[in-house]
């Protein structure tokens, strides 16, 4: 059974991804690990001095998610296994841990939420994991519902090294496990010197992706992550996946400027996957 892992600290923004998470289970058949890291606070005057000890922390962190795997429980009414596990040490350690013992289908984080509090705590610890995973990570932004489901997929390729950089194994099931159309975007600037590998790397994708017959979108336009936000939100995509090396769109993700903040404002989830 395909299992996905959502790390919660119990936040809005994380609750929210955890109901995104559910829906996706239900439609999938897949299980939910709901994974809480703690760490221990330490206040630093002339030495460090640890406030509170480990095993209250311990307690503490299994009593809140325990309550919150049997809130889950409810809601779903047995359609979906809830497992909970809580670890005490770093976030993107233990959650790489955890993913290196059961190899899940995804990991479902928000992206961050409305309060300066939740960018700064839960949004870095998403972007660590999308920076440090190697399996796909979908970020959620606030207020987004699963709703009707992965339907329409973009993703996003600069036709660069794509036999190499292409995760297309994934890309290909994912697409077919929601039975989504794909559609592949490709952003060219106005004033960039035309690549002339370009048509080359163009016909490997088309080769690469064929059984499931993607649609091709050439954009032209003078900012990569702004045409395909726009892009998403005029053809009403479900999801789009970039790969973090290649992009710069998670790193805008977590930009404080009102105008790099797109894909948030967006409500579009993004799946982010290496080569």
């Amino acid at each position: 059974m395909k299992t996905i892992i959502v790390p919660t600290d119990f936040s809005p923004v994380a609750t929210n991804a955890l109901h995104y998470a559910t829906e996706m289970a239900k439609k999938i058949n897949a299980s939910i690990l709901l994974l809480h890291v703690y760490q221990v606070p330490v206040s630093f005057t002339d030495a460090p001095i640890v406030l509170v000890s480990i095993e209250d922390l311990r307690k503490a962190a299994e009593e809140r998610i325990h309550k919150l795997k049997g809130e889950l429980e409810h809601l779903v009414s047995g359609s979906v296994k809830i497992y909970a596990e809580t670890r005490l040490g770093n976030v993107a350690d233990e959650l790489e841990n955890v993913c290196n013992k059961i190899n899940p289908f995804a990991v479902v984080m928000g992206t961050k939420g409305s309060t300066g509090m939740e960018r700064v705590l839960f949004g870095s610890n998403t972007l660590t994991a999308i920076r440090h995973l190697t399996w796909p990570v979908i970020c959620v932004p606030p207020g987004k519902r699963f709703g009707r489901g992965i339907h329409r997929i973009g993703f996003a390729c600069d036709f660069k090294n794509v036999v190499e950089s292409t995760p297309t194994k994934f890309i290909l099931e994912f697409a077919k496990t929601f039975q989504a159309e794909l559609h592949v975007l490709n952003v060219n600037n106005a004033y960039q010197i035309l690549d002339e590998e370009k048509p080359e790397q163009s016909v490997l994708v088309q080769t690469m992706l064929e059984e499931i017959k993607p649609e091709y979108h050439f954009i032209q336009h003078h900012d990569i992550e702004d045409a395909i936000n726009e892009f998403a939100e005029t053809n009403e995509l479900d999801l789009i996946i970039s790969i973090p090396k290649k992009h710069k769109l998670m790193e805008i993700l977590f930009q404080t400027s009102s105008s790099k903040q797109l894909v948030y404002q967006s409500r579009v989830p993004v799946m982010c996957i290496h080569e």
